[in-house]
């Protein structure tokens, strides 16, 4: 295969899967490098690289006309954000961004959550 039809298989599928569910994830810095190694290593394949040829990333990527996967990833969650907002009061995942909960707090530092990173 040439390495065009090699790069639409990678949009289609490589991309889909690593950006699958990631409409609510809160990503923290090794999660984007887990995700970004796993895009270039599929790149590297399609271009034939190996470690040792020591290529950077930003090389790989003019070559292949690849996006970095964190900002297709982020988006992809604006995008889902933009829907969510325009859509009723009475459907479950804009109930769910607004959730409130009652109660006591967990012990700690409280976690990361995806309103508190989009600014809700």
């Amino acid at each position: 295969m040439n390495k065009e039809i090699k790069l639409r298989i990678h949009n289609i599928t490589a991309k889909a899967a690593l950006k699958f569910g990631s409409e609510a994830w809160v990503l923290k810095k090794r999660e984007e490098q887990r995700l970004e190694a796993a895009q270039m290593q599929f790149l590297k394949h399609l271009l034939g690289i190996s470690k040792l040829d020591k290529e950077k990333n930003q090389y790989i990527r003019q070559k292949t006309g690849a996006r970095n996967i964190e900002k297709e990833i982020k988006l992809y969650q604006e995008k889902w954000l933009q829907h969510v907002q325009r859509t009723d009061t009475k459907r479950l995942p804009k109930q769910a961004l607004h959730y409130q909960p009652k109660g006591r707090r967990n012990i700690g530092r409280p976690r990361k959550r995806l309103r508190d990173k989009l600014h809700l």
